[in-house]
C-alpha cells in the first residue's frame, strides 16, 4: 500500500515522503497513530508541488544570503567600549556588539553567525568571520575604540 508520511517514522521515511509498506502496517500503525494518509493522486501531486516551492525557497533564500555575504565581505564596523588607560578593554566585545554595529550601517546579521577566533579584551583591530550558511562566509574587521 502506498502512503503519504505527515511526520517522520524512523526506518520508514520523513515527512512527505510517499512510500510502500505492507497493508497491515499501514492500516494497523500509520494510518491508526495518524502518521501517514493513503496516498491518492491528488495527495501525491500536492506532496511534489510542496516540495518545488520549498526548493524555490531554498534557493531565494540562499541567493540572498550570497549577495548579503558580497555585500558584508571587507567591511569595516567600530565597536566602543569602556577601557582603561593601559588599552585594556573592561569585559570584552561580544557578538551582540559586532551584530548591533553592522545593523547600524543597514546590515541585519544574527550574533549567533557571527565567529571570532579569540575573545576581543584589547583596543585595536580584529578579524571576524560570519557564516550565514555552510559555504557563505564573509569577513569584517571589527574596530574597538575607548568609548569617550
Amino acid at each position: 500500500m502506498k502512503v503519504i508520511l505527515r511526520a517522520d517514522v524512523k526506518g520508514s521515511g520523513k515527512k512527505g515522503d510517499v512510500i510502500e509498506v505492507s497493508d497491515g502496517y499501514a492500516r494497523n500503525f500509520l494510518l491508526k497513530k495518524g502518521l501517514a494518509d493513503v496516498a491518492t493522486a491528488s495527495g501525491i501531486n500536492e506532496i511534489s508541488q510542496r516540495k518545488k516551492a520549498d526548493a524555490f525557497h531554498k534557493a531565494e533564500n540562499e541567493k540572498a544570503l550570497r549577495d548579503l555575504a558580497k555585500e558584508v565581505n571587507g567591511k569595516e564596523v567600530t565597536v566602543s567600549i569602556r577601557a582603561g588607560e593601559n588599552g585594556k578593554v573592561f569585559g570584552s566585545v561580544t557578538t551582540g556588539q559586532i551584530a548591533a554595529s553592522l545593523e547600524e550601517l543597514g546590515y541585519d546579521v544574527d550574533k549567533k553567525k557571527i565567529v571570532l577566533k579569540e575573545n576581543i579584551k584589547t583596543l585595536g583591530a580584529f578579524e571576524a568571520e560570519i557564516r550565514f550558511m555552510e559555504g557563505v562566509t564573509a569577513k569584517i574587521v571589527v574596530n574597538v575604540i575607548p568609548l569617550t
